[in-house]
């Protein structure tokens, strides 16, 4: 039996609308590799709260243990072991973050927004792109419709700096799930397209020799504007992307290409980490 992407999973959830993608998305993961499911939902206080308002304290602990009693039972009719941890503290990004270094998580599943307010024109919620940014592993970022990926998954390249070790984690996701491989190299300009054509006929070879059907193809332009084309027209539904080993070059990444890819995506997108990078 191979080895699975991935052994450790982490949900990070409050259990509300917005996280539905999310939640699906990690359950069918778990059920699908046959391993026990983590979960950390965050609720947002702090003692100063607790003791000026003990009241809207004791509330909000009770709504928390409801909801994580729902989501229990939800683990429980799709067949998974799921163990939650709640955790207290006044940034819910923080919390999330902890837990993924204590349970030294492979992979954070996690919504692409919450509720509506003053950020609402933002692609991603800035609680999720905090975690993204700072994630001490890959990252899966699911809309509030996402499904476990069934048709294609699509990986993007930067062919200036290619790094193979995202394509083997988008090459080892679709072998897992017996899918075929997109990959994508971008370039900027009718310049460029030389180099990126080189590029892309470099790399076919590593997932087509590991036994994954793999095909691809260089677009011209931007780059989040070609990705999301070529998913659109591949009907892919997991796209994965690189971040940046440089952290200031990762939260530029963060605000261009990844943001709003992200954000726009109708599918989960899939922001692998190598571990140097962390």
């Amino acid at each position: 039996m191979m080895a699975h992407a991935f052994q450790r999973l982490l949900l990070a959830t409050e259990h509300g609308e917005f996280d539905t993608g999310a939640e699906t998305v990690a359950l069918a993961m778990a059920r699908h590799c046959q391993l026990p499911l983590a979960c950390v939902m965050p609720l947002v206080s702090n003692p100063e709260f607790e003791a000026a308002a003990p009241r809207e304290a004791a509330q909000a602990e009770a709504v928390m243990s409801a909801l994580r009693t729902d989501l229990q039972a939800h683990a429980v009719a799709a067949g998974v072991v799921l163990n939650i941890k709640v955790r207290r503290g006044p940034e819910a990004y923080v919390e999330i973050l902890e837990e993924a270094r204590a349970s030294e998580a492979e992979l954070l599943i996690i919504r692409r927004r919450g509720k509506r307010g003053f950020l609402a024109n933002l692609l991603v919620g800035e609680m999720v792109t905090k975690v993204v940014g700072h994630a001490p592993c890959s990252v899966l970022i699911a809309p509030q419709g996402a499904q476990m990926w069934r048709t294609r998954v699509l990986v993007g390249l930067d062919p200036q700096a290619i790094d193979l070790a995202v394509l083997a984690c988008a090459a080892n996701v679709a072998k897992e799930c017996h899918l075929p491989l997109y990959v994508v190299c971008v370039a900027e300009s009718t310049v460029a397209l030389a180099q990126a054509q080189v590029a892309l006929a470099s790399v076919l070879c590593h997932p087509t020799a590991a036994g994954v059907n793999a095909q691809g193809e260089v677009r011209v332009g931007r780059a989040h504007q070609a990705l999301l084309d070529v998913a659109q027209q591949q009907a892919a539904d997991l796209l994965v992307l690189g971040r940046h080993r440089d952290e200031r070059l990762a939260r530029a990444w963060l605000g261009g290409t990844a943001q709003k890819v992200m954000g726009l995506a109708p599918c989960a997108v899939w922001v692998y980490a190598n571990a140097q990078d962390t």
